[in-house]
């Protein structure tokens, strides 16, 4: 029997369904290809976790920490970039102009974003050598401008000091480059600044006429680098107008539709990448992912705050961390949760009946630091932290051998058991141990091999009230993170009760910002 003919209807279906697979695995291939040109271009560097020494707990394990930092590098950028850019000439140095603690909350309600003035002086960490970079051995008594560490010893050193000094347990860190932040604006479509009077700076080269303004790349780089003749010149106000434009920025990034559009997202990263240092974990999906899990978030729910500080005594130029505040700032954000009123007096001991704990302040307590496991660097770690905490370090070394389990406190009399108590809250499983040989007024710290690193600066987790706390409750709280209704109630407030201020917030309400000797 004689086929009949095919159908010409069913012929054009199949050309159509073969037309369709080969468009789907040309656009499948072409977003591999885009991928991996994407990826390839982002500079990662592999973070050993030995590098990063004791880290702190997770607290909040649905929660994101990342560093994220700016550096003044010229490298790679042409003669022509750099003079249009403003940026000089390629000397070599590596500082970091931007420093910033980005919190993303369980359930992506909410960010908080802390940035660490570059003036800020910490405690000097030993950092590994690697390609570029020297290293930097420790110091338990020195300071080091924490704007210097990446030249030091590269993203693994500023990552390392910035979990230290804070207490929070970081995930990923981003490196961005001057070109790149240029591109991201540019795709971003500008960014809307008010000035209060017109800006004509030569040194950075913002140009600006009073009012709001819409600039791009080049421009939004100028505002963001301004400082030193600008207001009063410092470094804290510059960083209070950065924030105002990054408030912008998210407000037009949330109104765009971007964050629901992979394929901008992509294109965004794509033109930032050449311009990236990412730690090896991370991967361009994880950046794309981070920018899409925003889509839902308003502008309330992004806060901006600068870390609490103070002039540092040695250079009023230079700033410290300012306690307990910092400590209460850093701790909230490690737990996901709300800072606790600070208590002026001693509080009851659980262990006492009621009865008040005798302690001083850590600028009062003079302690040596002993290796007691034979852990390479526990005791120069924890010296340094103890350092950047206040107390006064005398020296670090070796106990008379390694056996020790538990960490000892050694004192001479009871008329050193304020220092012991102070120093005791610095640490978990610690025995006290009075020995009459010792130099009165100085303890010695001899850490065991159960050591882990010092308490997370901060609040108590059984401080913090949770639903299901009880007054009387003395233990932590084992739950591994809050709920994100938690972190509403929770961290929310930062912006408020430390000056700063949400992606709400209206382009002229920065007046204050440009407030100073050096403006007009």
């Amino acid at each position: 029997m004689r086929r009949q003919p095919r159908s010409g209807k069913r012929h054009v279906l199949r050309w159509v369904a073969v037309g369709a697979v080969v468009i789907v695995a040309a656009g499948t291939l072409g977003a591999y290809l885009k991928y991996r040109a994407v990826y390839d271009s982002i500079t990662r560097v592999t973070v050993p976790s030995t590098a990063l020494g004791h880290r702190p707990p997770v607290y909040s394990t649905d929660s994101l920490n990342l560093l994220v930092y700016g550096t003044d590098s010229r490298k790679g950028l042409s003669p022509h970039q750099q003079y249009i850019l403003r940026t000089g000439r390629d000397t070599g140095e590596l500082n970091t102009d931007t420093i910033m603690l980005v919190h993303i909350s369980p359930g992506r309600h909410q960010v908080t974003v802390t940035s660490i003035p570059r003036d800020t002086m910490v405690p000097v960490y030993e950092c590994d050598s690697g390609p570029g970079y020297t290293g930097q051995q420790a110091n338990p008594g020195g300071a080091v401008q924490i704007n210097s560490l990446l030249q030091a010893g590269g993203p693994t050193c500023l990552w390392k000091t910035v979990e230290q000094v804070t207490g929070v347990y970081i995930d990923h860190f981003i490196g961005i480059g001057m070109l790149g932040f240029v591109k991201v604006v540019n795709d971003l479509g500008g960014v809307n600044v008010c000035v209060p009077f017109t800006v004509n700076d030569p040194v950075s080269g913002l140009n600006l006429t009073s009012g709001e303004q819409h600039i791009t790349g080049v421009q939004a780089l100028a505002f963001w680098r301004t400082r030193e003749d600008l207001g009063d010149g410092s470094d804290l106000q510059r960083i209070q107008r950065d924030q105002f434009m990054s408030a912008q920025v998210v407000k037009g990034v949330l109104h765009s539709g971007l964050l629901s559009n992979p394929l901008r997202l992509l294109s965004v990263v794509s033109d930032a990448a050449a311009s990236m240092t990412t730690d090896a974990g991370m991967t361009v999906s994880d950046l794309v992912h981070i920018g899409a899990s925003f889509r839902s978030l308003s502008g309330q729910n992004v806060q901006f705050i600068t870390a609490p500080n103070e002039p540092w005594p040695q250079n009023p130029n230079r700033v410290q961390l300012m306690q307990p505040q910092a400590s209460e700032v850093f701790g909230a954000i490690a737990r996901d949760m709300t800072v606790p009123k600070v208590s002026t007096t001693p509080g009851p001991s659980a262990t006492s009946g009621g009865a008040q704990v005798l302690t001083t302040s850590p600028s009062n307590v003079k302690v040596a630091v002993l290796n007691g496991s034979g852990v390479s660097r526990v005791a120069s770690e924890a010296a340094a932290g103890l350092t950047s905490r206040g107390f006064v370090v005398t020296g670090t070394g070796d106990a008379p051998d390694f056996a020790y389990t538990k960490s000892v406190i050694e004192y001479s009399s009871t008329a050193d058991m304020a220092a012991v108590n102070t120093l005791k809250q610095e640490l978990t499983n610690v025995t006290l141990l009075q020995v009459t040989s010792q130099a009165p007024g100085t303890v010695d710290l001899i850490l065991g091999s159960d050591f882990t690193g010092l308490v997370p600066q901060g609040p108590q987790v059984s401080a913090i009230p949770t639903p299901t706390a009880t007054a009387s409750s003395s233990q932590p709280s084992t739950a591994a993170s809050p709920s994100a209704s938690a972190s509403s109630s929770g961290i929310a407030n930062l912006a408020q009760s430390n000056g700063g201020i949400t992606a709400a917030a209206a382009c002229s309400a920065d007046s204050s910002a440009f407030a100073g000797p050096l403006s007009p």
